[in-house]
């Protein structure tokens, strides 16, 4: 875990934390940022409630002084929705710091390389946590469940959380207002010089006037490119559009490595629909592919056995099947929110919405601390693992603390499989530069 908290130290984080949430006229006994950072690593390392702060409290030869819970809580009870706007603008900071770091790192962009160089990918979606008890703002879901109803933005590149907003379980999925807010918190993430060509996923519930409108209008902002791949439901219109579609207007489907992939088909029904009223240059673009065993069809599919799904774009340059294999990776969001469940997100501590809130704000911090360490410090297989297997393999590892020649030693058992790449983790980091 000393390595999270060095890396957020070495980074500026915890400095840039402090200044966010800093009060004129009061001096806290713990400063506040070192306390946000504590619960931020506490939560990178598999803390669910508060009182798991304890885990690091504990260890104070390692850690030195750590808040206590109650401080912990007052800390969460302080921030509000001015402290979240600080604590946006300080990440923002932080982050194009980072960013400059990558660009030594080789392997810093591996994700996303599908789309092409030097496109930004953000993925937009939302998910459902379940409260088992009456919290503020909890409410019956679209799933007949009980919780909330957070919508959030991932970088696809980095597997960074950009933006969150808790949201009611009653929330509807396509809330425009909603994604309007949470994309442009993650646009103002990104830092400038990336942000010249920027990708925006989403499925059908991103699929709406405003949304489209309001990424058209991005556009055209200070010479920058923005380009959306949206899932498209298909209704009356679509169904006899695609009736019209000769065996020739198919196309082989590809797999994400440039395969066909057996059983799929992609075509473009734009010139067949009345887009009148959507943003000029949106393409529509269908895929059809044989269900697997037990799949439910709608009526239409059952007349020929064909299983249809759609999506909308402005990209004009590429082959259907490459824009179609770029928009189908949309669904490695899916592995980006099951990490964040298990990062925090699962169970939320209190009854108080805004305590709540501040609480996805850390574990959106935290996702970007595990982020970060993956890129600028590890190698192999552990620059790809997902939490459960770094904690186990790195944050986990017993050592001992050795004290001798006026120093401390933190030893790690040669035995162990990946002490050598905790090591070098630790000389990596030290080599970043302190913050100015």
């Amino acid at each position: 875990m000393v390595l999270l908290r060095t890396l957020a130290d070495r980074t500026g984080l915890t400095g840039a934390l402090s200044q966010a949430v800093a009060r004129r006229g009061f001096t806290p006994g713990r400063d506040r940022g070192r306390v946000l950072t504590d619960l931020a690593v506490m939560i990178a390392d598999g803390g669910e409630a508060i009182a798991d702060i304890g885990v690091v409290r504990h260890q104070g030869e390692v850690f030195g002084q750590v808040a206590s819970p109650a401080t912990c809580w007052r800390a969460l009870d302080e921030i509000g929705d001015v402290q979240i706007r600080r604590i946006t603008r300080a990440r923002a900071t932080v982050r194009a710091r980072v960013w400059s770091l990558f660009d030594q790192v080789p392997a810093a962009w591996a994700a996303g390389r599908e789309v092409g160089a030097g496109v930004v990918v953000l993925d937009v979606d939302a998910t459902l946590l379940l409260a088992h008890s009456e919290k503020d703002g909890a409410d019956k879901t679209y799933k007949h469940t009980f919780g909330f109803h957070p919508l959030l933005v991932t970088c696809d590149n980095t597997r960074e959380m950009l933006a969150i907003r808790l949201r009611p379980g009653n929330a509807g999925a396509n809330t425009a207002a909603d994604h309007l807010h949470v994309l442009d918190e993650a646009f103002t993430q990104i830092p400038a010089v990336y942000r010249r060509h920027l990708l925006v996923r989403a499925d059908s519930a991103g699929a709406s006037h405003s949304v489209l409108d309001w990424l058209t209008g991005q556009d055209a902002k200070r010479g920058r490119r923005v380009e959306y791949s949206i899932g498209w439901s298909i209704t009356a219109a679509e169904r006899r559009a695609i009736t019209k579609i000769p065996t020739s207007g198919w196309s082989p489907a590809i797999n994400a490595d440039g395969g066909v992939r057996d059983g799929a088909h992609v075509a473009e029904l734009t010139g067949l629909l009345t887009l009148a009223g959507w943003p000029a240059g949106m393409r529509v673009i269908v895929r059809r592919e044989r269900p697997h065993p037990g799949a439910q069809l709608s009526l239409f599919e059952e007349r020929d056995g064909w299983r249809y799904t759609a999506f909308v774009t402005n990209t004009r340059a590429g082959a259907l099947q490459w824009l179609e294999a770029r928009h189908r990776a949309h669904a490695r969001v899916e592995d980006r929110i099951r990490c964040a469940k298990d990062t925090g997100l699962r169970r939320l501590p209190s009854r108080e919405f805004p305590i709540n809130q501040a609480w996805c704000t850390l574990a959106a911090i935290a996702a970007d601390l595990i982020a970060w360490l993956q890129i600028l410090a590890l190698t192999g297989d552990l620059a790809r693992c997902e939490p459960k297997t770094l904690r186990y393999r790195v944050l986990h590892t017993a050592a001992r603390l050795v004290h001798g020649q006026r120093r401390r030693r933190l030893r790690i058992p040669s035995t162990w499989p990946w002490a050598s790449h905790i090591a070098a983790a630790f000389t990596r980091i030290a080599a970043i530069p302190a913050p100015g």
